[in-house]
């Protein structure tokens, strides 16, 4: 992993008594499934899921992804997709990258997709899609809600062994104003806490 990234991860784990009691009940729920599916010793899928796939679900994704290899929980596979199409917001590639990720093109257009890399050998393939999508999980997955309009307009995902509603208040509402790169980098950083709070329950 990065050095700039481990030194971010090693101060936002200073922030866990900041988490609300009720949130970290949810995450603890987080912690028990990736426990039961280590113990198992089976894949630990997880695939967050937001209404377009362009900001919370791909943080959601990417900070799954970062907690994991901080704690050196092998055998994580994170995803993310939405209930509709669009992409991947350059708001949210800013923000990654302004915290030590490299992010790349690999194929331009209307929808991109991105490279966003966290360490030697540690990518991930980030593109908006639907949660659904061939490239998610069909069974033997939890799907994460990181958004209140997924989590009423989706009411059934096929395969999921768990369902949370870990939702995040949408940092678009900040797209066009001075202060848009604070909040957003305010949005990433609260749920790699919380991400990183779950993953720090498994043992």
């Amino acid at each position: 992993m990065y050095a700039v990234l481990k030194e971010l991860l090693i101060s936002l784990e200073k922030n866990f008594d900041s988490i609300p009691v009720a949130r970290k009940e949810l995450l603890e729920i987080l912690a028990k499934y990736i426990q039961q599916k280590r113990d198992q010793k089976e894949a630990i899928q997880l695939l967050y899921v937001c209404t377009h796939n362009s900001r919370r679900s791909h943080f959601g994704q990417i900070a799954a992804a970062l907690a994991a290899a901080f704690y050196q929980i092998e055998n994580v596979h994170t995803f993310s997709g939405g209930t509709e199409v669009n992409a991947l917001h350059p708001n949210a590639t800013h923000t990654l990258k302004g915290v030590g990720l490299q992010v790349v093109i690999k194929e331009d257009g209307v929808n991109p997709k991105y490279i966003v890399s966290f360490g030697e050998s540690k990518q991930l393939l980030c593109f908006s899609k639907l949660y659904h999508d061939t490239t998610n999980p069909t069974s033997n997955f939890v799907a994460i809600m990181t958004c209140s309009d997924a989590e009423t307009n989706c009411p059934f995902i096929t395969g999921v062994e768990l369902r949370i509603g870990t939702t995040y208040d949408d940092p678009k509402i900040a797209d066009g104003t001075s202060n848009e790169a604070a909040v957003y980098r305010e949005r990433f950083l609260q749920i790699l806490t919380e991400t990183l709070f779950a993953f720090s329950l498994v043992s």
